[in-house]
């Protein structure tokens, strides 16, 4: 028995075996996925007669012929049909000549052979084996004709689906050309070709499944795992480098002359360390999966184990960091980029940074009127940034702002929509390797986008709720404040009642003494909780600016550091609520004098930017870094003084501005100081001169 041969052909058999059964659990009817599971199981057939002759049992010539030429047979019928033979719109006088041709032919050498095998025509063996031979080389010619048509009558954008099925059966037909040809030329089968012929057959399976693979057309739902296919791949590069190493170790043993073993361990050791750089290395696995997902695959994605991953990622409890981080992280996996920052909208049509992963935290604010923001609401693109450079009439509409065009790394942005309404968008950093950015991985990120935009807006809206039960226990505790202070009231009612009558009593007099001074106490106390949280008032008028920061300098000037006011601009004014105005400016300036030693300084200052009145509070004291001012410092109930503060002050002061139709900015770094910027709307024009005359 030549047991190379039974090998090379048993391996064949195994092969088609195995593409026969998932053609066949594949198979939804349709002609073309029929004929291809037709010629995959006669080749299999084919395999076993073959594998089975090379065992050296008896099996009459004939089998192994008639196995020969139904193989034969039906790729080129499968061929044919998925040329399009029967088809309007296919060439069809080409395809019915060469149907012809095969019907005729097969059908002749079938009968001539036959009469052969059977005796019936009394022939010399010579010219019998010419027939048989003449016969399959004409077969293999006809298959590269065909082969050669259908990649030649293929759209160049749908090659890609037919290129390893041309590739493979390519292969088989031109090997059979070769085997048959130099048959005919020397009168006899060459053996070590015939040997080979089986494990040609074996090598060319996986091509035929991935073509199978990317033809849903054929009604072949075959699916082959990504995760399978990716870690094939990883191991058969791993033993691929493996017997290059043994190879390179052998040479440098025999050749190395007496240093050729210690050359070999440092070698086999350099080797070692390589392979393990490159199987940990997340950009060589990214570039291998967009390589498998680009060649091996219909989509470069497989949607239900992104999605599971997707999901994952966004509800894992096992993450130390938050919702928001895990939004950044979970889009940035779909596209293997290493980082991103997300910015969400707060306060009104102003969209700020809220979270960054893996890149430099940014601080820049995007209002609603900027061209970025109109033009997502307007579109909902997927914005590459380079292409916005590059092609900048694909993107007319928008201008995007200087700093996210000098922001390090930034490469795509991805807007979160939720209900519809823009909720915010995430820029992700350039990507380990190249990735093209076509519709697939758009309509996955725009998918994934809102999915994201509802968790974001849920954690909102559970903040928002937190919130609101807080300025509930708040309220509860200003009943209860109120009660005290009517109970006060009551006490100081009394005395005073009584005074008249009594007020000569020294017992009187000491007892009074005592409520008063009890009230007092009580009253100081609920002034202390009280402090930064008094109610607002309803009174409206034109308040001095000049005038009011006097005022609240001089109230401030018995603490240190005392604070030095700069007048750039007299004669500004703006409507307001003037005691809740001081107030707020009085609680900026009391936190500045509360974050600086005696020795520093604060500024507090006056100017006029058109027609917009600034007043800034700047102090060199201990600073704030930029997850305090964006997490903690506008957050109501949350303080960093203990039971001596609320931590609705500066909250409130902000809810304020705003209400006037303000701003209120924070500048702040760690070590250096913090500025408070305040704009407000001058009180300018007719209107604003009546209510200034009224007051």
């Amino acid at each position: 028995m030549d047991r190379l041969m039974f090998i090379g052909y048993s391996a064949a058999a195994l092969g088609f075996l195995v593409l026969t059964l998932l053609l066949a659990t594949a198979w939804r009817g349709r002609r073309e996925g029929g004929l291809l599971l037709a010629a995959s199981s006669v080749t299999t057939l084919w395999a076993v007669v073959a594998a089975y002759y090379a065992s050296e049992f008896y099996l009459s010539s004939l089998i192994v012929v008639a196995a020969e030429l139904l193989r034969g047979v039906f790729w080129l019928w499968f061929l044919l049909a998925i040329l399009g033979y029967g088809r309007a719109d296919s060439p069809r006088r080409f395809l019915r000549a060469m149907a012809a041709v095969v019907v005729v032919f097969g059908l002749t050498m079938t009968l001539v052979l036959g009469l052969v095998f059977s005796g019936e025509v009394d022939v010399s063996p010579r010219l019998g084996f010419d027939l048989r031979i003449f016969s399959f080389l004409v077969f293999s010619l006809l298959g590269l004709v065909l082969v050669e048509q259908l990649f030649r009558n293929t759209p160049l954008a749908e090659r890609w689906a037919i290129k390893y099925l041309c590739l493979g059966l390519g292969g088989l037909f031109s090997f059979d050309f070769y085997l048959y040809s130099n048959a005919f030329l020397l009168r006899d089968i060459s053996p070590a070709i015939w040997t080979a012929r089986g494990y040609i057959n074996a090598i060319v399976v996986p091509l035929i499944i991935v073509s199978a693979a990317r033809n849903p057309q054929w009604s072949l739902d075959v699916f082959v795992s990504r995760s399978f296919v990716f870690h094939s791949a990883s191991l058969l590069g791993a033993g691929i480098y493996l017997l290059a190493m043994a190879a390179g170790g052998y040479f440098i043993q025999r050749y190395g002359g007496e240093w050729g073993g210690l050359a070999q361990l440092v070698f086999f050791f350099a080797a070692g360390m390589l392979l393990i750089v490159l199987l940990f290395s997340g950009q060589m696995r990214a570039r291998l999966r967009v390589f498998l997902s680009k060649h091996f695959f219909n989509y470069r994605y497989d949607y239900r184990e992104e999605w599971l991953r997707f999901i994952d990622t966004l509800s894992s409890a096992e993450l130390d960091h938050d919702l928001r981080l895990r939004v950044i992280e979970a889009m940035a996996q779909i596209v293997e980029s290493p980082g991103g920052l997300l910015w969400q909208r707060r306060e009104g049509d102003v969209l700020q940074p809220t979270a960054s992963w893996n890149m430099p935290e940014s601080r820049e604010r995007v209002t609603g009127n900027e061209s970025l923001v109109r033009f997502l609401c307007e579109h909902g693109w997927i914005i590459e940034l380079d292409q916005v450079v590059r092609e900048p009439e694909s993107y007319a509409e928008l201008t995007l702002p200087d700093w996210l065009q000098t922001l390090p790394d930034a490469w795509l942005l991805v807007p979160l929509f939720n209900m519809s309404e823009l909720h915010g968008f995430i820029v992700l950093a350039r990507p380990r390797t190249s990735l093209q950015i076509n519709w697939e991985v758009r309509d996955l990120l725009v998918t994934t986008g809102r999915q994201s935009a509802s968790y974001l807006a849920l954690l909102t809206a559970n903040e928002a709720l937190v919130d609101a039960r807080q300025f509930e226990a708040f309220n509860r505790l200003s009943a209860y404040v109120v009660h005290d202070l009517k109970n006060l009231v009551a006490q100081l009612s009394l005395v005073v009642s009584n005074a008249e009558r009594h007020r000569n009593n020294p017992s009187f007099v000491e007892d009074a003494f005592a409520t008063v001074d009890n009230s007092v106490q009580k009253m100081n106390r609920l002034l202390a909780q009280l402090r930064k949280g008094r109610m607002a008032s309803q009174s409206q008028k034109s308040v001095d600016l000049a005038r009011m920061l006097e005022e609240v300098v001089a109230a401030h000037a018995g603490q240190s550091p005392v604070p030095c006011l700069s007048l750039c601009h007299e004669g500004l004014a703006v409507i307001a609520d003037s005691d809740r105005l001081t107030a707020v400016i009085g609680h900026l300036v009391q936190n500045a004098q509360d974050a600086t030693d005696d020795e520093g300084g604060i500024q507090v200052r006056l100017s006029r930017e058109g027609e917009t009145a600034v007043i800034e509070i700047e102090d060199d004291g201990c600073g704030m870094d930029a997850s305090f001012i964006r997490e903690r410092l506008f957050r109501p109930f949350d303080t960093t003084k203990g039971n001596a503060g609320m931590g609705i002050g500066v909250y409130e002061s902000r809810e304020f501005i705003h209400a006037l139709g303000g701003r209120l900015d924070v500048h702040s770094e760690p070590g250096i100081g913090t500025t408070f910027r305040i704009a407000l709307e001058m009180a300018t024009g007719p209107l604003f001169d009546g209510v200034r005359k009224m007051n």
